[in-house]
């Protein structure tokens, strides 16, 4: 993979989990981000290959959405001496398990409670294979999101503040909280940086960080000039997550999942609310089947 320092190995992942990221250094080993509960074994299998006979001795979760941190709890029971960090923004709905406030009820996943030892604090550094990695705050897709930044190879984990053709869902805005300008602000910060290589939380390593932050602040207008359009997006990415979750779905039950997932409500209501519920969602999965990511037979929707 181009630029990246040594010692670190990125796991690709699917859109299920977000991409892993190993780090092998002299004395210790971590692992940023651990992907979703349903992938937990393969995780644990691509970690025990790569580490041989060594531990896991600490995980870092760059934000507690359940597809960066799905796996925690399945690593903490594989390796006991695990020392788990998380940003500070969530630290207390985990400590007290609120899967609501951890946005797993509202978005309808699963995420296996987990415990924690430290915080991500952002202005601090952390050693990941023997360099010091930057910790910076990176709100937008969510307030509480951090990314790693290595200066000496340039190398930035970015997470899902920065793909190579976009960003994340800004899950803020969808609550009815301004999030748009904390989208540009990290940005900006990112093109401060100026990383030679980035990695981001699904897809490809990638160089060429320039066009990629071109292309993000043209979405990021487009989603300014019609919220709606957001709002459409992110409610595809959500029906699209449980399909590749369950793979596939009676038409009747997706439907009935998606009226009892509360953002799907908040969605609707915010943005929609001359539609009603149902034909909403019909209208969103025929979306999907079009764009070839979800395919129908009979009474069935299925991943594609």
């Amino acid at each position: 993979m181009p630029g990246l320092p040594p010692g670190l190995i990125v796991f690709e992942r699917g859109w299920l989990s977000a991409n892993n990221i190993l780090f092998t250094g002299r004395e210790t080993t971590a692992l940023v981000d651990s992907g979703y509960c349903t992938h937990d074994r393969q995780t644990i299998s691509l970690i025990e290959q790569s580490l041989e006979q060594r531990p896991l001795d600490l995980l870092l979760n760059t934000h507690l959405h359940s597809d960066h941190c799905g796996g925690n709890a399945a690593l903490q029971n594989r390796y006991p001496g695990l020392q788990t960090r998380i940003p500070p923004g969530q630290a207390r709905h985990v400590r007290h398990w609120n899967p609501e406030a951890l946005s797993y009820t509202p978005t309808g996943q699963q995420c296996p409670p987990f415990g924690f030892q430290a915080l991500l604090e952002p202005g601090t550094e952390i050693m990941l294979a023997d360099r010091p990695w930057q910790i910076h705050s990176a709100p937008g897709h969510d307030p509480h999101s951090v990314i790693l930044f290595e200066p000496q190879s340039r190398t930035l984990i970015s997470a899902d503040a920065l793909w190579e053709n976009g960003f994340g869902v800004i899950f803020p805005e969808l609550e009815g909280e301004s999030a748009f300008a904390e989208v540009e602000a990290t940005l900006n910060l990112i093109e401060s940086l100026a990383p030679q290589t980035v990695i981001p939380g699904h897809g490809q390593v990638f160089s060429g960080v320039d066009q990629s932050l071109a292309l993000a602040r043209s979405r990021l207008a487009g989603f300014l000039r019609d919220p709606r359009r957001h709002t459409n997006h992110a409610a595809k990415v959500l029906l699209k997550f449980k399909l590749l979750e369950l793979q596939q779905i009676e038409r009747a039950s997706f439907i009935t999942w998606a009226v009892q997932t509360p953002y799907f409500g908040v969605m609707q209501q915010r943005h929609f609310p001359e539609m009603s519920m149902p034909a909403w969602l019909e209208q969103l999965m025929a979306d999907l089947v079009r764009a070839g990511a979800a395919a129908v037979e009979g009474e069935m929707i299925l991943n594609a």
